[in-house]
C-alpha cells in the first residue's frame, strides 16, 4: 500500500511504502527480564526513566551490575550503535538513538529496534514521535497497573516510509537538528535558572545576617531590617460580577491568571471599558506587581508577576493583590525581594493547611532585609531582571521549536493508511 505525506523536501515525489513495523526491522527485542545483583562498579543497568526527549540520561546514582552479569545478559545478543531505543513499560513512547554502547545495558522496559538495510535509524527515530505512531502505541498498551506493550503488538504497528534513502536521511537530519536546538536552549534555560537560584542565595543576607556574601563593587554598608508594612501595602481586588463580563474590553486579572513570572491569559475574562473610570482604585498599570492570594504556591513557586504592557489599564479581581509602595524602592528589586519573602511568609502561615492563603494582615509584620542605598537596589534588581529575560528568551525559543516540531511531525509523515 502506498501513501504520500503533505510536506516534502524538494525533488521527492514518489509515494511511500506502508508495511508493518516488524517487517522493516532486523531486530526487535526488549532488555533483560532477569534479576541481577547490584554492584558498586560496572556497567549501568538503565530503564525507561533514563530515556527522555531523545536523550539517554544517567549518572552515578543509577544502578550498576558486574561485568559477569553484563556478559550473561549479552551472551546471545549484542547492542549496536544506531539501535533505536523505545520505552515500552511505564512511560511509553520515549525514544533515542544509541550512539555509544559502552558501559550500559537496559531492563525490559526498553525495546531495541534495529532497522533493516532499507531503513535509517534517524528516520525511524523521527517517525516514532509522530502523533500517528504514538496513537498506535497508546491503543496497544495493556491496562495493567503498569502499562506496557508486548513486542508482538509493537511489530504489528503500520509503518510508512520512503524507499529513497536520501529522503529518509533529509527527514531524519531535519528532526535531529530540531532536537539538538531544543536541547541547547533547554540546557541554557536550566543553567540560567540554576545561576539565578545560586545568586538569590548569595546576593541576599542569610537569616540572622546583615550582609550578603556576594555584592556589587563599592557597596559595603549593612542591610536594614524593615517590616513589610513600612515599605509596602498589599491591596486586594474587587468581586466583579460575572453578569458584567463581556467578549472584549478591559482584562480582568485574577488569582488563577497570575502565575510565577507571567500573566496567563488562556482563560481571561473581560469587562466594559467604562469600568476603568468606575473602578479606578482597582486599576492595574504596566509593571505593577500582583500576587495570587488564594492557593498562592504552584510547583514550589509563588504566584507573583508584573503586569505586561498589553494589560496596562486592566482590573484586579478578588483573591488577588497588588503591591503599593509606601517608600521609594526600586521596582525590579522589590519584585525579586517579595518573590522570596512572601513565599517564605506563606510557607510559614500554611503549616497544617491544605489550601494556603496569604494573610495580608499577618504579612504586614513580616520582617525582611534590604539595602538602604537605592543604587544597590537598582543594580540587584537589574541583574535579576536580566536573568529573567534570558530565561524567558530560551523558554520561548523552546516553545517555538516544540510547536514547529509538532507541526512538521504531523505533515512530513503520511496521516492515512
Amino acid at each position: 500500500m502506498s501513501v504520500i505525506p503533505k510536506i516534502r523536501f524538494k525533488g521527492f515525489t514518489d509515494a511511500w511504502e506502508q508495511r508493518k513495523l516488524g517487517d522493516v526491522l532486523e531486530v526487535i527485542k526488549d532488555g533483560t527480564h532477569g534479576t541481577h545483583q547490584d554492584a558498586e562498579d560496572g556497567p549501568f543497568l538503565l530503564s525507561a526513566k533514563n530515556i527522555k526527549n531523545g536523550i539517554i540520561i544517567w549518572d552515578e546514582t543509577d544502578r550498576k551490575i558486574s561485568e559477569d552479569e553484563y556478559e550473561k545478559i549479552h551472551s546471545k545478543f549484542k547492542l549496536q550503535n544506531n539501535d533505536v531505543l523505545l520505552t515500552i513499560v511505564g512511560s511509553i513512547g520515549e525514544t533515542a538513538i544509541l550512539k555509544d554502547i559502552s558501559g550500559i545495558t537496559f531492563q525490559r522496559s526498553v525495546a531495541f529496534l534495529r532497522p533493516s538495510e532499507e531503513l535509517s535509524s534517524e528516520f525511524l527515530y523521527s517517525e516514532i514521535q509522530t502523533p500517528k505512531f504514538q496513537k498506535e502505541l497508546d491503543c496497544r498498551k495493556s491496562t495493567s497497573a503498569q502499562p506496557g506493550i508486548y513486542l508482538g503488538d509493537l511489530s504489528e504497528i503500520p509503518f510508512a516510509y520512503s524507499k529513497d534513502k536520501d529522503e529518509q536521511k533529509k527527514i531524519g537530519e531535519y528532526f535531529l537538528n530540531i532536537d539538538n536546538l531544543l536541547t541547547l536552549h533547554q540546557r541554557k534555560c536550566d543553567e540560567t535558572k540554576e545561576l539565578k537560584k545560586y545568586m538569590l542565595q548569595k546576593m541576599f543576607p542569610k537569616k540572622g545576617e546583615k550582609v550578603p556574601e556576594i555584592r556589587f563593587k563599592g557597596f559595603t554598608d549593612a542591610w536594614e531590617q524593615r517590616k513589610f508594612s513600612e515599605c509596602y501595602k498589599m491591596t486586594s481586588g474587587y468581586a466583579f460580577k460575572m453578569s458584567d463580563y463581556c467578549d472584549t474590553g478591559v482584562g480582568l486579572i485574577n488569582g488563577e491568571s497570575i502565575q510565577h513570572g507571567i500573566i496567563n491569559d488562556d482563560n481571561l475574562n473581560y469587562l466594559p471599558e467604562s469600568f476603568i473610570q468606575q473602578y479606578s482604585e482597582f486599576l492595574l498599570k504596566e509593571s505593577d506587581i500582583v500576587v495570587g492570594l488564594n492557593r498562592p504556591i504552584t510547583n514550589g513557586n509563588l504566584k507573583i508577576a508584573r503586569i505586561p504592557s498589553k494589560y496596562n489599564n486592566s482590573l484586579l479581581y478578588q483573591r488577588a493583590g497588588k503591591i503599593v509602595y509606601k517608600i521609594d524602592c526600586d521596582k525590579n528589586f522589590t519584585y525579586v525581594l517579595l518573590s522570596q519573602e512572601i513565599l517564605k511568609h506563606t510557607l510559614v502561615e500554611a503549616v497544617g493547611s491544605d489550601q494556603p492563603f496569604i494573610s495580608t494582615s499577618k504579612l504586614d509584620n513580616w520582617k525582611m532585609m534590604m539595602p538602604s542605598d537605592m543604587e544597590e537596589q537598582e543594580k540587584i534588581g537589574l541583574y535579576f531582571t536580566s536573568l529573567d529575560h534570558l530565561i524567558t528568551l530560551h523558554q520561548r525559543k523552546c516553545d517555538s521549536l516544540k510547536e514547529l516540531k509538532k507541526y512538521m511531525l504531523q505533515n512530513m509523515f503520511p496521516k492515512e493508511g
